[in-house]
């Protein structure tokens, strides 16, 4: 799929449903939260949420007193909604319009998180470009979490083609520049009642880059 029509389609879905009619939506991001604190991530460490649209994360993130958080999304109305749903408090955040497939940051981040970005890039080219961001714009110590569809969840979201992963074959794609601490599963239930399987594994850099 083309980025203007990735873009349209997104922005289609944001226009046309609630934020609780999405597959996606978790009243409490539990098991990302998990991983701050399995990490002590500090509260001043620069956070950022790739293809965050209008998660509840950081409405979590500035409870718990984190002070530098970035939303990244392709859809301008995901992230107005989440705007509008936080009042004033949207001003602590970072807002980036960018498509997490081409998006490149002016900064680097302590906590890089993507829960079911990655797994709409099914071309090599865009994952390779994605995870050589990531490298690039991670501190050396910082913690890369990435939840995907598993090889037991859909093959599709909102009618697109995903790729799917295994704790195996997510460290296989990661090796060259990040070496796994751990994997864990998690069924995320949807507003519809039905079970999608997540797998989400949490890296470091390896020690030898940059």
């Amino acid at each position: 799929m083309k980025k203007e029509e990735r873009k349209k389609h997104w922005e289609n879905i944001y226009q046309t449903k609630k934020f609780n009619e999405v597959s996606w939506f978790q009243a409490v991001p539990t098991l990302s939260l998990s991983f701050l604190k399995e990490f002590n991530i500090a509260s001043d460490d620069a956070i950022v949420d790739v293809g965050g649209g209008d998660s509840f994360l950081p409405d979590y993130l500035l409870k718990l007193g984190y002070t530098d958080i970035s939303v990244v999304d392709i859809s301008e109305a995901a992230i107005e909604r989440a705007k509008t749903r936080l009042g004033k408090d949207a001003n602590k955040i970072q807002w980036i319009l960018e498509d997490a497939a081409t998006f490149e940051p002016n900064r680097i981040y302590d906590f890089w998180h993507d829960r079911a970005a990655f797994h709409f890039f099914t071309e090599e080219k865009e994952i390779l470009h994605y995870l050589d961001t990531v490298q690039k714009h991670l501190t050396q110590k910082g913690i890369f979490v990435l939840g995907t569809f598993s090889e037991s969840g859909p093959t599709k979201c909102s009618g697109i083609e995903i790729k799917q992963y295994s704790e195996n074959t997510m460290a296989e794609q990661l090796k060259k520049c990040f070496e796994k601490i751990k994997c864990v599963s998690e069924d995320h239930k949807t507003p519809f009642e039905t079970i999608q399987n997540f797998v989400f594994c949490s890296f470091r850099k390896l020690q030898f880059q940059n």
